[in-house]
């Protein structure tokens, strides 16, 4: 496989399947906010159930790709399917909801349901597709002399696609159903034709005889405590993945919500899109660094980045007057600094663990990934965040229905995780240097 066709591949499936991702990380809880009056908790809920479904998708679909030796049919395959399961929430509306179910019906509760199901439907064969299968090809046709140059393209995926949602959100009203259903019809069929796409750019690492172990044997192999015992390494960088996913996950869920509806920036689109530029810049370059480097000396310059966007955000919760003018440069530094150090941080994690994890083993290891990455994160953070808004103020809506408004209390709550990752890496980096010096 060309360098070129390589490169090819990563990007198209690593910033489409971001885009879906983002659709359903920041802009599903938007969705049921806006068109069901969802509470924090519905919104917490979805996160958690989506993060459950996506660890038990990654733990078997990659122990299956690992004993196949085959990653190319569940990514390809993977995203087909994924593309037409998001096409599926074009069909979640009131009216419908209402001819099926009945006017007397609770059709906004019905909705939610039906969101956070069909949410954990797309998720199966989005984990399949992109957490289990392309991450480990990613793994296979990668090494450690280019690992961090290509999780440095890897990781700044998140924030293009951010971007391009982001702008091609602008020319929709959230507030009407019948955005959403563009909405869904777009990004279902683009998803949907990469898949088919892949079939003919995306070539499998060459076939190694696979071990004798059974399935289920392959499924807990990651989890043996004498695999923990051989492969420290890895499992320490995961405890690290976790506290920073959480970290994330307390605020991200309600990230759009707190922009658009707390600070009433409508336009934040705006604001943002240079912060998110800026930041997929930052990444790149960062990722060369982390090849020069190593995890130890550039991890903390990433938190650092994150800690200070998080205060940023926290002390200056909105826009400063001054003499009329509205300035919103904290905002839009705050979010630079934050995106930078969660992008490069997702970087410096995901070059770690996909440098110790063993060869033509990545497969297996996807699920212990995706446990540190998106199911711990995933029910701890939204459940942190969940807690600090339960007694948010609230708006009422023009039909009589009240909505939260997330607050800066959010930053804060994930600057306090942020800061307990610093102190044990610092710890930790502490004692690894005194026994290499004994």
């Amino acid at each position: 496989m060309s360098k070129r066709r390589f490169y090819l591949a990563l990007v198209i499936f690593a910033l489409t399947g971001q885009v879906a991702w983002v659709v359903e990380n920041m802009y599903f809880n938007v969705f049921i906010y806006k068109m069901f009056n969802a509470s924090a908790s519905d919104i917490s809920l979805m996160v958690q159930a989506s993060a459950v479904a996506a660890t038990l998708t990654t733990i078997f679909i990659g122990a299956l790709s690992d004993r196949l030796q085959k990653r190319k049919i569940f990514m390809c395959l993977g995203y087909v399917l994924w593309g037409i399961s998001i096409l599926a929430f074009a069909l979640i509306r009131l009216d419908l909801i209402s001819a099926a179910f009945g006017k007397a019906a609770n059709t906004a509760a019905i909705a939610i349901t039906a969101v956070i199901i069909l949410d954990c439907v797309m998720t199966f064969f989005g984990s399949s597709a992109n957490d289990a299968a392309y991450n480990a090809w990613l793994t296979d046709r990668t090494d450690e002399t280019n690992r961090g140059r290509t999780e440095g393209i890897n990781s700044m995926m998140p924030l293009i696609a951010i971007l391009i949602v982001f702008g091609g959100f602008m020319g929709f009203d959230l507030n009407l159903a019948s955005s959403w259903t563009i909405i869904y019809v777009i990004i279902g069929a683009a998803v949907l034709l990469i898949g088919v796409l892949g079939f003919f750019i995306v070539e499998d690492a060459p076939a190694k005889k696979a071990d004798d172990c059974g399935y289920m044997a392959t499924i807990l192999y990651g989890f043996r405590p004498s695999v923990i015992r051989k492969n420290s390494g890895l499992y320490f960088t995961l405890i690290g993945f976790i506290v920073f996913g959480i970290s994330i996950q307390v605020f991200m869920p309600y990230l759009i919500i707190y922009y658009e509806q707390t600070l009433g920036m409508s336009d934040y689109v705006l604001i943002m899109a240079p912060a998110i530029i800026l930041a997929a810049v930052v990444t790149v370059l960062y990722g060369k660094l982390i090849d020069r480097f190593g995890f130890e000396k550039t991890v903390l310059p990433s938190l650092g980045m994150l800690i200070l966007g998080y205060i940023l955000l926290f002390v200056f919760p909105g826009v400063i007057s001054v003499s009329g003018l509205a300035m919103k440069a904290p905002v839009f530094i705050g979010s630079l600094l934050m995106m930078s150090g969660y992008l490069t941080g997702m970087a410096v994690f995901g070059a770690k663990i996909r440098n110790e994890t063993p060869e033509r083993m990545a497969g297996r290891f996807q699920g212990l990934r995706i446990i540190a990455q998106v199911l711990v994160p995933g029910v701890i953070g939204p459940a942190i965040g969940a807690a600090v808004l339960k007694n948010a103020d609230t708006i009422v809506n023009n039909d009589g229905t009240t909505s939260f408004l997330p607050s800066n209390a959010i930053f804060l709550a994930a600057l306090i995780v942020a800061l307990v990752l610093t102190v044990l890496l610092v710890l930790y980096f502490a004692v690894k240097r005194r026994r290499s010096e004994r």
